[in-house]
């Protein structure tokens, strides 16, 4: 069996972010500082190897129609989450303290589109087509059905609570280890 080192990193450091960010905010707020920009610049290299991880599943999906169309959206949704994650970090280099941040941050929002597309709609796509592609993935029984269960609950569990980032990254790891780890001829077959 290859690893795929991709498939675990990512997970790695979106668990960074998640742990940074709770340790940013054991002073009441959170940002500017080390903890916020090293956990966004760790998040952000967890967007593209997402990236890579999209491709890889879209070729093990042969390529098809649907497969691309959520390739596609996915890597909007990335873009938009790293647009969403560069500007937070820029916003924390340009801030004295946390509350100078609020002030900068409605600037950039009071840009006609930002708020739909870097904030709201857009990064959705990165989470729909995420779990789309392990469903589809499931559907052609290349994984497990619980490989799409489990990428749904670490999708979730920030809805509850930012501070399960940690725990979904461990969930996101499980789920995605079979695919780290299977034979090469799965991927050369599709290739």
């Amino acid at each position: 069996m290859i690893t795929r080192p991709a498939y675990l990193a990512a997970p790695a450091l979106a668990m960074v972010y998640g742990v940074l960010r709770v340790v940013d905010g054991f002073d009441g707020s959170r940002g500017p500082g080390p903890a916020w920009t090293l956990g966004h610049l760790a998040f952000m290299g967890a967007l593209v190897l997402f990236a890579v991880i999209f491709r890889d599943m879209w070729v093990m999906l042969g390529r098809n129609r649907v497969a691309t169309g959520i390739l596609v959206a996915g890597l909007a949704g990335i873009a938009f989450a790293f647009v969403q994650f560069a500007i937070d970090i820029v916003v924390g280099f340009m801030a004295a303290d946390h509350e100078a941040m609020g002030p900068l941050f409605d600037q950039v929002q009071a840009v006609p589109g930002v708020p739909l597309l870097v904030y709201q709609a857009g990064p959705i796509l990165f989470y729909l087509a995420q779990l789309a592609l392990v469903v589809h993935l499931a559907v052609r029984r290349q994984v497990k059905v619980w490989v799409p269960v489990l990428v749904l609950v670490q999708i979730l569990l920030p809805f509850a609570s930012l501070d399960l980032i940690p725990v979904g990254a461990v969930v996101a790891m499980i789920a995605f280890l079979p695919l780290a780890t299977r034979p090469r001829k799965t991927a050369l077959a599709h290739a």
